[in-house]
């Protein structure tokens, strides 16, 4: 179970989290345009978006570099949490995360494939090559785990999870070597969106809006499927068909993000938690607040990413990870108390 005390939804809470995270989201937007190597006015940064000048250095700088950074930092966390919250709605396993099931891995396998003997493919061959080996990494854990003797659990799911990612990662890695692209993919790797552009995003959207429209759509199913399969077949629901429903778009979702910033884990891990205890359990709730605090998180580790060892810049993985190793052991521990 992911939960065990009473968390009823609580609607005026949510509603105060969309309205407050969206109005913080576009705020911390601007900010991260402004911060950088070359220090932005707000002031500029908003003239820019009104009234852009082409000969302007600083409007060139705002719309070709910081704009798509910035946007694809929000894109993102908004996808993974989202994907986190479906799985472990889905699985009622709070240490479900896409990052943590090898999806993340799986994704990044096959992109380093690409990236290696496939140089110049388009990019979006790429997102539909990152669905392909997001569902091979998402197989191998599911595949894996359920060969224990008392089947699937969280905790065991979690380590199946952790093994096969570190495995495919390590022939991430060695492919990289022996192709000599290690160099390109190193930063890659540990996440990050400093090289953004305006086409990635254009083709990451279609793909992405798709997703999330038909996580909203699939909340209320998800809602009932986490109070387990027996309690949701005998209200009629056809929970087979709203898992696989419901792993397509976390393939979509992941996918898409891993062929943009790179394997970034435990956001999906951390932002569903915080907002099921802020909001309760029902995910018509959880699945848009997700996206707005998951947007929101991620864009304020860029921003803390270019900021904690200036003028260099620390790979966005690497903070997100430093606060997602403590988390997952705190929930780790907690589920093993509670089997």
């Amino acid at each position: 179970m992911i939960a065990k005390k009473d968390q009823r939804a609580r609607p005026l809470a949510a509603s105060f989290i969309l309205a407050g995270g969206v109005a913080a989201l576009i705020f911390s937007l601007a900010l991260s345009i402004s911060v950088g190597a070359a220090d932005i006015s707000l002031s500029t940064v908003w003239g820019s978006v009104l009234h852009f000048n082409a000969d302007n250095q600083s409007h060139q700088i705002i719309r070709e570099l910081r704009m798509p950074r910035a946007l694809a930092s929000a894109i993102v966390g908004a996808c993974f949490a989202v994907a986190g919250a479906i799985m472990q709605g889905m699985t009622r396993n709070p240490l479900a995360d896409s990052g943590l099931l090898g999806i993340n891995a799986g994704s990044g396998l096959v992109l380093a494939l690409c990236f290696a003997f496939f140089p110049g493919l388009p990019y979006l061959y790429l997102i539909l090559y990152s669905f392909l080996g997001a569902g091979v990494g998402a197989g191998l854990v599911f595949g894996i785990s359920s060969l224990a003797r008392n089947g699937l659990t969280p905790v065991r799911l979690a380590l199946a999870g952790t093994s096969v990612g570190m495995l495919l990662v390590a022939l991430s890695e060695g492919i990289a070597l022996y192709a000599h692209v290690g160099q390109d993919l190193a930063f890659w790797f540990a996440g990050g969106v400093a090289g953004t552009k305006w086409i990635q995003l254009q083709f990451m959207l279609p793909f992405i809006s798709a997703a999330l429209l038909a996580a909203i759509m699939l909340s209320r199913s998800i809602t009932v499927l986490s109070l387990g399969d027996e309690i949701a077949s005998g209200l009629g629901q056809r929970t087979g068909l709203v898992k696989l429903a419901g792993m397509i778009i976390v393939l979509m979702l992941a996918g898409t993000s891993v062929s943009a910033v790179g394997p970034i884990g435990f956001i999906g891990l951390i932002i569903p938690h915080i907002v099921r205890f802020l909001v309760g359990v029902d995910y018509r709730w959880i699945i848009p607040c997700s996206a707005v605090v998951g947007g929101l998180f991620v864009v304020l580790a860029d921003i803390a990413a270019r900021l904690v060892n200036a003028p260099s810049e620390t790979p966005i993985g690497l903070l997100i990870t430093i606060i997602g190793v403590p988390f997952f052991l705190y929930l780790a521990r907690k589920e093993r108390r509670e089997l």
